[in-house]
């Protein structure tokens, strides 16, 4: 007799064609391809040595203009010309350079629904499980297939249940959620698995934290991160896509690899310490720690949320001389609504600089590149030697709470500290 299934499961199975389990080897038919500037040369280059003229669906295929915006040097000016000949050659969509992050756009434009497979030249694709989607990374060559067959080998990943409890006290947020769970599961402890977030403090969150608590899932080596769909999700659909909704559940007699049980109730503001995701502890144990550069923004932290957060904590207020602010919003629509609120000047008269929407100095492409010694502390996902640019600077990573507050005085602060003050 057969037995439940997982969301995962059931994903690929109506991909394939038959029905499968963790374990199990699977041919998938992809819904949505998608690759940027770091990602589709390559891609291309590969697709072109198969002699085929077309891609295989070109209304299912995605390029995005977002790791190194706008160009800094001929180098990349030639591959992103390469990357708008393809697109306009084949008539497949592009979002130019400044319209935003690659995973901010494809939920924001409504190109992601419940059911799909995604699959993206990047490994933080697995954002998308927020809106109830199967989403990977794959690499370049291995996109090349996709172009010519709209088709992806894969074996289908078992499932780790994480169930979360309790509510998050005022100044944490679900990138502090998601910087414990890392530290918890360690930076290999889900390799190849799908992350099930579920639970009351899940259910409570809204989309912009869901999709940070994903983004993070390949941080302790998750194939995928999963989230069931709810009213949230259908809402913040509704306005952005056309597409009909197929929201998919996990059985009731589903296995998983495992289920384990998180409280979030006492939970304190988490950061990151270099030079590794998972050498996480609270804010509190390292307050103090002098810091040159803070970066507000990337696809984990640079929604319209994660802006007005940190903005509620520096307004009316400076940042301190020691440091330095850079605010990047995930998309141009961010930007357009961070103006009209008033925060983008409240940032500003904080001190900070505001750069193109895009993934700025995350990737360590142009924008903003830390010193030598240096140390930054960061919204982004990954703080490994040379991420941000400079193999000799330091990076840790919080919330845009925490960040905000230590702008202000130029070393790593608890933000519950300025909220406890009334200041927010």
């Amino acid at each position: 007799m057969a037995r439940g299934k997982t969301i995962v499961e059931k994903i690929i199975s109506s991909h394939c064609g038959q029905d499968v389990y963790a374990g199990d080897f699977a041919v998938v038919n992809v819904d949505l391809a998608m690759a940027h500037d770091s990602t589709a040369p390559l891609a291309i280059q590969a697709f072109r040595q198969y002699e085929e003229p077309r891609v295989w669906d070109a209304s299912r295929l995605v390029f995005v203009l977002d790791h190194a915006v706008p160009s800094p040097n001929e180098q990349v000016s030639r591959l992103h010309s390469m990357i708008r000949d393809f697109a306009h050659e084949q008539k497949a969509h592009l979002f130019e350079a400044g319209e935003g992050i690659c995973h901010q756009l494809l939920a924001e434009q409504g190109l992601v629904r419940p059911s799909d497979i995604v699959v993206g030249c990047d490994s933080h694709t697995c954002t998308y499980g927020a809106l109830n989607a199967l989403s990977f990374g794959i690499g370049s060559t291995d996109m090349s297939g996709v172009l010519l067959t709209g088709q992806l080998w894969l074996k289908v990943p078992e499932t780790l249940k994480l169930i979360y409890e309790g509510k998050m006290q005022k100044g944490v947020s679900a990138k502090d959620v998601m910087l414990f769970t890392i530290g918890k599961l360690r930076s290999d402890g889900a390799d190849y698995l799908a992350l099930s977030f579920t639970g009351e403090a899940i259910e409570n969150m809204e989309i912009c934290d869901r999709l940070t608590m994903c983004n993070m899932a390949i941080e302790c080596g998750a194939k995928a991160g999963m989230m069931e769909c709810d009213d949230k999700t259908k809402a913040y659909l509704s306005g952005r896509s056309k597409m009909e909704i197929l929201p998919v559940f996990d059985d009731k007699d589903a296995l998983y690899r495992d289920t384990i049980t998180i409280n979030i109730s006492a939970l304190e503001p988490q950061i990151a310490l270099p030079h590794a995701v998972d050498n996480v502890c609270p804010v509190k144990k390292v307050e103090g720690t002098e810091i040159q550069q803070i970066f507000i923004g990337t696809c984990t932290n640079g929604r319209l949320e994660d802006l007005r957060a940190a903005a509620s904590i520096l307004r009316d207020k400076h940042i301190s001389s020691s440091c330095r602010l850079i605010v990047g919003p995930a998309s141009r629509e961010v930007l357009r609504e961070a103006i009209r609120e008033g925060i983008i000047e409240v940032l500003l008269q904080a001190g900070a600089t505001i750069i193109p929407p895009g993934c700025g100095p995350c990737p360590g492409t142009h924008l903003g590149v830390p010193g030598d010694g240096e140390k930054v502390l960061s919204t982004a996902n990954r703080n490994f030697k040379g991420r941000m640019g400079n193999n000799k600077a330091s990076i840790y990573l919080a919330s845009p709470m925490t960040c905000a507050a230590s702008a202000l005085r130029g070393c790593i602060s608890d933000p519950r500290d300025f909220l406890e003050m009334g200041d927010a």
